[in-house]
């Protein structure tokens, strides 16, 4: 029986909500059991650190001193998730394996058309994380694919491929995974998938367009229960032209900045047509990457964050020619996919498996990743 590993992911989104943590235990194909999970919010002053380094990444100022403090700041409040998690599961640092560390992106820039070198950059010090919790940490996941020419990003169709593989074995469709997060993805999981056969790419917004136009116009921070979505309308002209984006019609694969879209074309909007006009322009977004996959998708399972949002769900149902399902309604654990993703790329990680293929990212090969940072003790 091949070695399974007990493994801790952390992942820290685009949303900026917080650090999402759980453990599995993974032999880095079949998922062997789901383990306990936690979510630790950023603080509000983590926050406006994070931003400000954003800010500056944007800028060029790629040594300003608020990337330094946030960096700290980050990796800190993921010392103190990962002590925090294995007190609640009753566990001590001996049960663990690994740590598979994503860190917090301040700037993801894919290669564009000429021959330009891609960046990829998340925050957050493996270095610190391995010696300060004193257990492995496999880092910095991102950074060959792009060194490689890829896009860096999805990272999750192969932690897709494993969740579809262990459900019901009498599917005889694809399997489509979206992911609603900042920014929209999906994974195309053909029968019996292997990790060459996947297609996966950015499709356009997710939430953040929502959430930083229900921040500016209500100061919430993301449209709960899509209440102000489902109190607009939807501003057809507004929607059709922001629809022309470029980005929409390259061919995958393909990935997003969380900040590659504004909020300029919805600014004369009311905030409910706003938020309407939004939502639905990210389920448009979705409806028309369709075009791009090999066959037909039989069910579509939603995972992120937006699964949450009554609104954004009926959209995609509308549009979307198959069911659409959220993650629960699959056996899911759909809040700690994220997490659980960079817990079963360390393992991957550990053992020379790829993580990003050809489909996906566009790596030239399928391509490992990760870098390893051993505990001192």
């Amino acid at each position: 029986m091949t070695e399974t590993l007990t493994a801790i992911g952390l992942m820290s989104g685009t949303s900026l909500d917080g650090i999402d943590a759980a453990i599995i235990t993974t032999d880095g194909e079949n998922i062997v059991e789901t383990g306990a999970v936690r979510r630790q919010p950023y603080s509000r002053d983590l926050k406006i650190w994070v931003r400000r380094a954003i800010k500056a990444a944007l800028e060029g100022r790629d040594g300003a001193a608020e990337i330094g403090k946030a960096a700290g700041e980050v990796t800190y409040a993921h010392v103190r998730a990962v002590e925090d998690l294995i007190k609640q599961a009753g566990l001590t640092r001996q049960n663990i394996d690994v740590i598979g560390f994503h860190g917090q992106t301040i700037l993801h820039r894919p290669p564009r058309a000429g021959g330009s070198i891609g960046r990829t950059w998340q925050l957050g010090d493996g270095r610190v994380l391995a010696d300060e919790t004193r257990i492995d940490v496999v880092g910095d996941f991102r950074k060959a694919d792009v060194a490689a020419g890829g896009e860096g990003a999805p990272f999750a169709p192969i932690y897709h491929r494993a969740l579809v593989a262990a459900m019901a074995p009498s599917r005889h469709h694809a399997v489509g995974v979206i992911n609603l997060g900042g920014v929209s993805n999906i994974t195309y999981v053909p029968r019996g998938a292997r990790g060459i056969d996947l297609v996966a790419f950015d499709c356009g917004p997710g939430n953040g367009l929502v959430d930083e136009w229900v921040e500016l116009k209500t100061g919430d921070a993301m449209d709960e229960d899509g209440k102000l979505a489902s109190a607009g309308e939807v501003n057809d002209e507004v929607l059709r032209m922001m629809l022309l984006a470029p980005y929409l019609r390259r061919h995958p694969p393909k990935s997003l900045d969380r900040y590659d879209f504004k909020l300029d074309p919805v600014m004369k909007l009311t905030p409910e047509d706003g938020a309407a006009t939004l939502t639905a322009f990210t389920a448009a977004c979705i409806e028309k990457s369709e075009r791009f996959l090999p066959e037909p998708v039989g069910e579509w399972i939603v995972c992120g964050g937006g699964r949450h949002n009554p609104a954004m769900m009926a959209a995609l149902g509308e549009r979307l020619r198959a069911p659409v399902k959220s993650a629960e309604d699959a056996g899911w654990r759909g809040d700690d996919l994220e997490a659980e993703c960079f817990a079963y790329l360390a393992v991957r990680s550990l053992k020379k498996l790829p993580l990003s293929f050809p489909n996906t990212t566009r790596a030239p090969a399928p391509m490992r990743g990760g870098v390893f940072y051993r505990s001192p003790i």
